[in-house]
């Protein structure tokens, strides 16, 4: 068994991977054999990630608050508190907080020796971001 104090401060998100706020705690970075990376993940009102893609794919729990997702070429989706999103391996998608309500989310992702985390892309425009939710 090992505990990890929280001692890891809040990171600020970048603006080369995000729009708007967002803040990321660290949950779980086992060390190898594990492949298993876990963050939350708080986007204010508005925030969004850039276009990304995971190798090894990318599951989203939503803990908090409202948001939205989307991969290449889909709809706009709502997500709410107990919504979880897979996004397939290396496809293309964004997720974020709705315009008016916040979001928060634990994103688990995967990596190897052969496959970073993440592929980051261009930012979503306005216009995808403001694109009618699929109803």
């Amino acid at each position: 068994m090992q505990i990890t104090r929280s001692t890891t401060a809040t990171a600020k998100g970048p603006a080369d991977w995000f729009t708007g706020d967002v803040y990321i705690d660290a949950v779980a970075a086992a060390p190898a054999p594990s492949r298993v990376t876990a963050n939350l993940v708080h986007f204010m009102p508005g925030a969004r990630t850039h276009w990304h893609r995971h190798p090894l794919s990318q599951t989203v729990f939503v803990t908090e608050g409202v948001g939205l997702c989307q991969r290449r070429g889909g709809p706009v989706e709502v997500i709410r508190p107990g919504d979880r999103v897979l996004f397939e391996a290396d496809e293309e998608h964004w997720h974020g907080a709705t315009p008016d309500r916040l979001m928060v989310h634990l994103a688990i992702n995967e990596a190897d020796d052969d496959h970073p985390v993440v592929h980051w892309l261009t930012p979503v425009t306005d216009e995808e971001y403001t694109a009618p939710p699929a109803s």
